[in-house]
């Protein structure tokens, strides 16, 4: 099964459906105003996105899944959820409603699928079933409002998940067992339709997942998690889960504590979320998304690394972490710290505006992307050993457009144009990671991963020293953030690669990113200099189409 195509079609489905629901959502009443404390938003936003994030993944499931009883009580589930959510999210049902909701939804997965915790760490004992089973209600719908309610600042509940499903298909996937496909193909499922939301939700959003989106993701992690450890991979430890699910859990059960504490209704919604507390401590809309982020994602790898390691050991490392994160935020709050107050901290920032006076990093590390990423599209058309007819067809129709585009015979919307170049450089990386297998000279290598290190330095530096003006245009989000975590994942766990027969899916996720911000960086660059990487494209484009279609017989490639 071609998995990256499963992720493209689950994206591209959910990027269709969301702009639909977001017209239709006034006419739907699925508005989220902001009229309350704990909301962080100032205008009224549809809430629909998680339509696109459940269709999106489910269409893909229902075609390439066989429909045993395991999909068909998921599939049920999902949709239960999706409905009971489009509710709430019209009229603001009460927490009772959505419980039964939420039962309804959870029960056939236990008593029909009979998928649910087998036995419990820590306790030797074996338990009834009837008491196991009723154990995995409980936690699944814990699951399920702990998604819920980390859906409280943009991006946030869809990047935690979006982590968490990565993991779960990357142990899933080297398990290699009977239900290894259908937990990967739920988890990738999930991943391309919030992929296509996160597009719509990177601060500022334009559209929330609303209730139907954030059980649907609290429902899909508590099944996955529960998939994994008792079918797709039984030598796992059980505790593992926690690492899994990381941050949300500790969350919703710390915030749980301090409203009993407080003899307040403990269903009630507060600001005690660790994202509220962040705002009040002084962090920034982006900047509490990416502290959560960061650690969400140590917990999770964490979860990779010790998946077979003591239960004992695992859960010590989840307090430990979990305890140290709330201490130090107590004491920020306590003591009325301030992010930027340390000393380091503003020693670094007065460097940083000393070198900003100095424009020369600025214009240097354009001109060296604007010469660099046009060249590596063009050299490395012409360095691919195979390029396939059907490459060489599409190829060919994208150069005929791009050409006419650039003549002004048919002048493209921006975001057309734009799309062609990035289709250009998904089709150079893409044929090269291929043919990646055939390079034997260290050279070769060793120049290649000094060309992305001087990328990577070039864009951060045209970026950090820009202009107001430039760097508003070229913001770096906490979805920028989120891929640059998935990068960096792909390669700790490289040892294992995520492998689709020959294609290295690592390389190709980190090249990728990198070509694809730089290629960004200068199209905003266009209204004010010479279209270098539209003429590289054209000019590429060209040659893989001459290529595919073995008009020219090139032999520069690197043979084995």
């Amino acid at each position: 099964m071609n998995y990256l195509f499963l992720i493209a079609a689950a994206t591209m489905i959910s990027l269709a459906v969301i702009p639909i629901m977001v017209r239709l959502a006034p006419k739907l009443g699925m508005m989220d105003m902001p009229d309350d404390d704990r909301k962080v938003h100032v205008a009224p936003i549809p809430r629909v996105g998680g339509w696109g994030i459940i269709i999106g993944a489910l269409i893909p499931i229902l075609t390439l899944t066989d429909l045993d009883k395991t999909v068909v009580c998921y599939l049920f589930g999902c949709i239960v959820l999706l409905v009971f959510g489009a509710m709430d999210d019209q009229r603001e049902m009460g927490h009772y409603t959505k419980f039964i909701g939420q039962i309804l939804a959870v029960i056939p997965m236990i008593y029909y699928a009979d998928l649910y915790a087998t036995s419990l760490p820590f306790i030797p004992y074996e338990f009834p079933t009837w008491f196991l089973q009723a154990f995995t209600m409980v936690a699944m719908i814990g699951v399920i409002n702990a998604i819920n309610h980390s859906d409280g600042l943009d991006g946030l509940a869809g990047g935690e998940t979006l982590i968490s499903l990565g993991a779960i298909a990357l142990i899933a996937y080297l398990s290699s067992t009977d239900s290894s496909n259908l937990t990967i193909v739920i988890a990738l499922a999930a991943i391309g339709g919030l992929v296509g939301f996160l597009r719509y939700n990177t601060h500022p959003a334009i559209v929330f997942m609303g209730d139907g989106g954030s059980q649907f993701l609290g429902f899909t992690l508590g099944f996955l998690a529960i998939l994994l450890v008792e079918r797709t991979s039984p030598g796992l430890s059980k505790t593992v889960v926690l690492l899994l699910l990381g941050l949300p859990v500790i969350d919703i059960l710390t915030v749980l504590k301090k409203r009993a504490m407080s003899g307040s209704n403990i269903f009630r919604a507060t600001r005690n979320h660790m994202h509220h507390r962040l705002l009040e401590v002084g962090f920034a809309h982006k900047e509490s998304v990416v502290v959560i982020y960061s650690i969400h994602t140590f917990l999770v790898s964490c979860g990779i690394w010790l998946q077979t390691s003591s239960d004992w050991l695992i859960t010590s490392l989840y307090v430990v972490v979990c305890a140290g994160t709330y201490y130090l935020l107590n004491k920020a709050e306590k003591n009325e710290w301030r992010p930027g107050q340390t000393k380091i901290v503003a020693m670094l920032s007065s460097s940083l505006n000393a070198i900003e006076k100095n424009q020369v990093l600025m214009h240097g590390s354009r001109r060296f992307l604007e010469i660099a990423i046009p060249g590596y599209l063009i050299g490395l058309s012409i360095w691919i050993n195979d390029i396939p007819k059907d490459f060489g067809i599409v190829a060919a129709l994208l150069a005929v457009l791009l050409a006419l585009q650039s003549f002004n015979v048919l002048p493209l919307k921006v975001n057309a144009r734009r799309g062609i170049i990035y289709i250009t450089v998904v089709f150079v990386i893409y044929l090269s990671t291929i043919d990646r297998v055939t390079w034997q000279n260290p050279w070769a290598v060793g120049l290649e991963m000094l060309f992305y290190a001087s990328v990577c330095l070039g864009i951060f530096l045209a970026i950090r020293f820009s202009p107001g003006r430039r760097k508003e245009e070229f913001k770096v989000t906490s979805f920028d953030w989120l891929l640059l975590f998935l990068i960096v994942g792909a390669l700790l766990f490289a040892k294992n690669p995520l492998l689709f027969g020959s294609f290295n899916v690592n390389i190709f996720i980190v090249v990728l990113a990198i070509v694809l911000y730089g290629s960004e960086l200068l199209l905003v660059e266009r209204r004010e200099r010479i279209d270098l990487l539209g003429g590289a494209a054209l000019i590429t484009l060209i040659i893989i189409a001459i290529r595919g279609f073995n008009l020219i017989e090139f032999t520069i490639g690197l043979q084995p």
